[in-house]
């Protein structure tokens, strides 16, 4: 039977064949010679141009690619499964390729007598959608592969969290960066490495954009590197959303502390600028800039004025300073503003303002050394953990009229070479406007000179400890008329005053010194009550030359038992304050009289009053106390409160705190007095 019959000569039914959903083919003999074939096996392998008839396409088709296996089916009636194999290329169907799986098995015509069946699949599009789905993964594949060796080479570190935040996914370059594990920064490790001033404002940040899913989030945060400093860092992120839910976040964190930097140091020479062309004085300008500093570059700040004019400002001679600006950062103390000190020659601070370069000192945290920055800053450093301090004299035309000390605390890392460089660019970038100010400043200098020349040291005495402080008027660069004295009479009594002379000129000064001088040689020519003195002086006034406005205390402290009791006459001026070990403070008001050359002829009284053993007995002008359209009243009751606040402190803490404290008007000088007390043994 030939192949389009449906029974061969064995009697086999083949064309129960027919409507099965493969192809199907029998051969019969050795030769494979074809005995059936149903549709749709034909449409599989009909020539396209209908000129090769099916017998012929078969054979060709059985010989190019099949007959090794249909002779070993047929030899060994073993079945063999090929699966989505190509059919081999011919003239016939050159293009396209297409792959067939398919099964061959013996089947018997009688004994002896063998052919193959073979049931054939067309799986060309199956094979196709397969290879497609293969190449879209091997490119997939290269993607993330490139992806991930470029996440390796880049800067900015990528990462990837899930809906609600907490990272998922290794960072390669995080752990290059930071130097944490997988371990330690996956879920919200990595807050760790977060600066503590930025941890809070990164994870309120982060919460809001997790919440409120808006688009692309933009933070900037301070990271901690693998080497132990901190670097600035851009975090930018998108959700990843489908079917409008967010199901991942990806972000990146690039490196941004150069360009942090530049734009770091031009808004603070702009604000520097800014500063001090609103400003006139030169205390303002450097109080201005120290805000500038802080906390943008230290946690504290405080500026010096070089004020020792002497000679002797080379080798090894002392120099004086003296603090008119300090600012802290907030959750650390400020401390006083005004304090004096003089420092020798060797100490760290002066060899800085003499060689006129900056001095970096770093310390452990609480623990600064002595000799690098004046003794009165020690006590704040240690308080407040400090851990490094820059010393910066400022040079302006040529001097060094102002040195600035910036110091870091706590965490945070000692100011670096490139910070100290900045600050001296802020101070170079402020040149004229300080240089304008040093000059009205430079004057007041050498009057301020002149008038320390006329105040004299007060005397160190057993068991007494006497502290005077002259503060100029910042608006004025002329010498004025306060003054105070303190000597040891012949009695071995030592004697207190403190005056003012009406006026802020040269006029002022000359009867300031007239009037200290006479003063003190009519104590020194007779033992008698103050008020005595006071009324000699008023007789010994009418030889000046012009009318004097003045007022003065004067006042005796004398053994008394075992204690000590004052002596006191007061012409014209604010009354002396006691204050009591406990803080009670209360103003003597007794032994009133009116101004200097007021009474030509007549006795002023005098007042005694006993001292408290570790009392303290303060003088004053009226620039400390008086502030224009107020009432004076008012301004004894703040220095009153004041004072009492300050009991506690060592004596010339005392004076520095009342000059830094209480709110003046900067019209006028200020001289402070202040007589500590021996506690009772």
């Amino acid at each position: 039977m030939g192949a389009d019959d449906g029974r061969d000569d064995s009697g086999l039914a083949l064309d129960m064949l027919d409507p099965a959903p493969v192809g199907v083919v029998v051969t019969r003999g050795p030769e494979h010679r074809l005995v059936y074939t149903n549709a749709l096996f034909q449409s599989l392998f009909r020539d396209p141009g209908g000129k090769v008839p099916v017998e012929e396409s078969f054979a060709r088709f059985v010989q190019r690619y099949y007959r090794p296996r249909f002779d070993h089916v047929h030899a060994t009636g073993e079945p063999i499964m090929i699966m989505a194999e190509p059919e081999l290329p011919s003239s016939e169907r050159p293009v396209p390729e297409r792959f067939f799986t398919a099964s061959l098995s013996r089947i018997s015509f009688g004994p002896g007598d063998h052919g193959v069946l073979a049931m054939v699949i067309d799986v060309t599009d199956q094979v196709g959608a397969a290879r497609r789905i293969a190449a879209i993964a091997e490119e997939r594949r290269r993607l993330l592969h490139r992806l991930a060796s470029l996440m390796e080479i880049s800067a900015p570190i990528i990462w990837v969290t899930s809906r609600d935040g907490h990272v998922r996914e290794p960072s390669p370059n995080w752990e290059r960066v930071t130097g944490q594990t997988w371990e330690e920064y996956r879920g919200q490790g990595w807050l760790r490495m977060v600066h503590p001033d930025d941890r809070r404002d990164t994870i309120k940040s982060w919460a809001r954009a997790v919440d409120d899913v808006s688009g692309t989030w933009e933070h900037v945060y301070r990271l901690r590197t693998r080497y132990g400093g901190y670097r600035h860092f851009r975090l930018r992120a998108v959700p990843i959303c489908e079917d409008d839910r967010v199901v991942e976040w990806v972000g990146s964190s690039t490196d941004i502390e150069d360009q942090w930097r530049e734009q770091r140091a031009q808004r603070l020479l702009d604000r520097a600028a800014g500063a001090t062309a609103r400003l006139r004085s030169l205390e303002e300008m450097l109080d201005a800039l120290a805000g500038v500093i802080v906390p943008e570059i230290a946690d504290g700040c405080s500026v010096y004025l070089v004020t020792d004019l002497a000679d002797g400002r080379q080798g090894d001679a002392p120099l004086i300073v003296r603090r008119v600006a300090t600012t802290a950062r907030p959750g650390l103390r400020t401390p006083a503003s005004y304090v004096e000190e003089r420092l020798p020659g060797r100490h760290a601070f002066v060899k800085a303002v003499r060689r006129r370069r900056p001095l970096r000192r770093t310390f452990p945290a609480g623990s600064p050394p002595p000799g690098v920055v004046p003794d009165v800053t020690r006590p704040w450093l240690r308080d407040s953990g400090g851990n490094g301090a820059l010393i910066l004299p400022v040079v302006v035309d040529g001097t060094v009229p102002a040195v600035v000390v910036a110091v870091t605390c706590g965490d945070r890392p000692p100011i670096g070479e490139d910070d100290a460089k900045l600050l001296d660019l802020m101070f170079d970038h402020t040149h004229d406007a300080l240089s304008r100010a040093i000059r009205f400043q430079r004057t007041q200098q050498v009057a301020l000179a002149l008038q320390y020349s006329l105040l004299a040291e007060p005397p160190r005495l057993p068991g007494l400890r006497i502290v005077a402080r002259y503060r100029a008027s910042p608006s004025a660069a002329e010498v004025g008329g306060d003054w105070y004295d303190s000597f040891v009479l012949p009695d071995g009594v030592p004697m207190l005053v403190i005056g003012d002379v009406a006026g802020h000129d040269l006029n002022a000064a000359v009867a300031m010194s007239q009037l200290r001088n006479m003063l003190r040689a009519l104590a020194m020519d007779r033992r008698e009550p103050p008020g005595d003195i006071l009324s000699r002086l008023d007789t010994a006034m009418e030889s000046l030359a012009g009318e004097v406005t003045a007022t003065c205390v004067v006042a005796r402290v004398e053994p008394a038992g075992r204690g000590h009791r004052l002596d006191y006459a007061v012409a014209g001026h604010p009354p002396p304050l006691l204050v009591e070990p406990g803080g009670r403070g209360r103003f003597l008001e007794e032994g009133v009289s009116p101004l200097l050359g007021a009474l030509p002829g007549e006795r002023r009284a005098s007042r005694e009053e006993p001292l408290p053993p570790g009392g303290t007995l303060l003088l004053y002008t009226d620039g400390l106390v008086e502030r224009a359209g107020e009432h004076l009243d008012r301004g004894l009751e703040r220095l009153r409160l004041a004072a009492e606040r300050f009991a506690d402190r060592p004596v010339d803490s005392f004076c520095d705190a009342l000059l830094s404290e209480l709110p003046t008007t900067g019209l006028d000088d200020i001289a402070v007095m202040a007589l500590r007390l021996p506690r009772r043994r």
